[in-house]
């Protein structure tokens, strides 16, 4: 008669085909399940993606010079290397990850943190370096029905928004036209050093006071940058008394201060923010002494590595694609029923193991 043993070959065999079978069940069991907010996600990334489509679309029959090396996926929203308007260096994989139009869902995800509901009203600074990030936080917002106040900052980094031609601002303003957005900046700053286009020179500085007054947005531009946040401050307690959120989107200094402070704040939702010790303050921190929460945008593609969003992706992720969307999980009453299996057949063999060790004892005294 066979009896287990864990010094047979045939129960280690028996153990190992077992414990195999057992982990392909348990691997079969994996289940797709829909990410909370899953149809407002898959909304927000539909819209974005038919932003890019409309903005395509115009650059492609205006003639728009497209560079299909920094632009692989023809979008429009990446735009040449430097320009008058170009006011920093910028990364263009940066650039390039944010065009995935499921970069909307992340925004949702972020909002729904901050407890964003139909109605609720989200103060935004804009700026035109990062344009499809822009595209992101906009069909986030209109596809979760919140008031928004936009105000932008024109100028932009390497790869972002730099045509003069075809700014942030006539972004926006063509997406508005087509009834793709409900809003656009009800106010713009030239943007780059001080918020008044320090390093650019008085071309560059013309060509976007020359946009904004094209998009009948109204202009900020006072004496010094504390000035110019005064400014914005007052446009934005103008539309209301109170937010629900202040959204901050790259590196404007008139929304952070200074670049240092945008270093000092982590990515995502904040509840509160600590002030203390900074050098200079903007709308950003200026909300949030008022107690208003924070969702702080600028390491983009890091933000991208938190919510598993692929970096540089070739071709496009469709809409609706990825981790944000659909989590993966296995069957844990699987998973149980498979272990306690597997730990019972260990236990019968270690069981007869130890019978048969008491067994040769008593033999062994018994001879003795």
């Amino acid at each position: 008669m066979f009896i287990p043993s864990a010094k047979s070959k045939i129960s280690l065999l028996a153990l190992l085909v077992v414990a195999m079978l057992l982990f392909v069940w348990v691997n079969n069991s994996r289940m797709f399940l829909k990410e909370k907010d899953y149809d407002k996600k898959l909304e927000a990334a539909l819209l974005m993606k038919k932003a890019y489509d409309a903005v395509k679309q115009d650059r492609l029959e205006c003639g728009a010079y497209c560079d299909l090396e920094n632009d692989p996926y023809q979008s429009g929203v990446i735009g040449p290397k430097e320009t008058p308007i170009t006011t920093d260096r910028g990364s263009l994989d940066g650039k390039l990850t944010s065009l995935n139009p499921n970069y909307a869902a992340v925004m949702v995800s972020l909002m729904k943190r901050a407890h964003l509901n139909k109605g609720d009203r989200v103060a935004i600074s804009c700026t035109g370096s990062y344009p499809a990030i822009n595209l992101a936080v906009y069909a986030a917002a209109t596809a979760l029905e919140l008031k928004v106040v936009p105000i932008s900052s024109v100028g932009a980094s390497m790869f972002g928004a730099t045509d003069p031609d075809f700014t942030w601002l006539d972004m926006e303003t063509l997406l508005y036209n087509q009834g793709i957005f409900p809003f656009k900046s009800v106010a713009a700053s030239i943007g780059g050093g001080r918020d008044l286009g320090r390093g650019l020179n008085l071309l560059g500085r013309n060509m976007i006071v020359e946009a904004i007054k094209r998009n009948s947005t109204e202009l900020v531009q006072e004496e010094s940058l504390e000035a110019n946040i005064e400014k914005k401050m007052t446009i934005y307690n103008s539309r209301f008394p109170k937010y629900d959120a202040y959204i901050n989107i790259g590196g404007g200094l008139s929304s952070i201060g200074s670049s240092i402070n945008g270093r000092l704040i982590s990515d995502g939702y904040h509840r509160t923010i600590n002030n203390n010790n900074l050098p200079r303050i903007g709308t950003m921190f200026l909300f949030a002494e008022q107690g208003t929460p924070i969702i702080h945008l600028s390491d983009f593609l890091d933000l991208a590595r938190r919510f598993e969003l692929p970096e540089t992706p070739v071709p496009l992720p469709e809409p609706g694609t990825g981790s944000v969307f659909v989590n993966e999980r296995y069957n844990v009453t699987i998973a149980i029923i498979s272990l306690v299996i597997l730990l019972a057949l260990i236990s019968i063999v270690v069981f007869f193991d130890h019978s048969q060790m008491k067994l040769r004892d008593e033999e062994v005294n018994r001879r003795a």
